[in-house]
């Protein structure tokens, strides 16, 4: 499994829209993390349709987190941008197996979901308010 280019660019976004206080605008949010504006603009509305960010209109309009980021988690937000943790094709429920074959009988469809549901807990148990308190340390999560 590999986080997409756009589940790191929303992961950016939260960290760096938690450390703000009030709104932003998208602008700003582009600069600061080195995303384009309207890859920025796409991620953004993502994650209000999500109920991550909340989004003001009008002249001093822009953006904000909706939640505290320590009811913010890496798998809600990797998740809300990729879908379901899966580290194999055949885990996600949208898929089928390559070999046309029964999941229940398949022993790596069982190793694979076991490693997804370990890494999806893994996700679920990191906030995005730990990942602020480790930035300028450098200590592992």
């Amino acid at each position: 499994m590999r986080i997409t280019q756009e589940s790191d660019y929303a992961l950016r976004i939260v960290t760096a829209m938690a450390v703000r206080d009030g709104v932003t605008d998208a602008g700003s949010i582009s600069t600061e993390t080195s995303v384009s504006q309207r890859f920025a603009l796409k991620i953004l509305h993502k994650l209000v349709k999500g109920g991550i960010i909340s989004s003001f209109k009008g002249a001093k309009g822009g953006y904000k987190l909706a939640r505290d980021a320590s009811e913010i988690t890496l798998r809600q937000v990797i998740e809300l941008i990729d879908g379901p943790i899966a580290i194999a094709r055949c885990v996600d429920d949208g898929e089928s197996c390559s070999l046309n074959c029964d999941k229940a009988a398949c022993i790596y469809h069982h190793i694979f979901d076991n490693i997804s549901l370990e890494l999806a807990k893994k996700l679920e148990q990191i906030r995005i308010s730990d990942v602020l308190s480790k930035i300028h340390s450098k200590e592992e999560i």
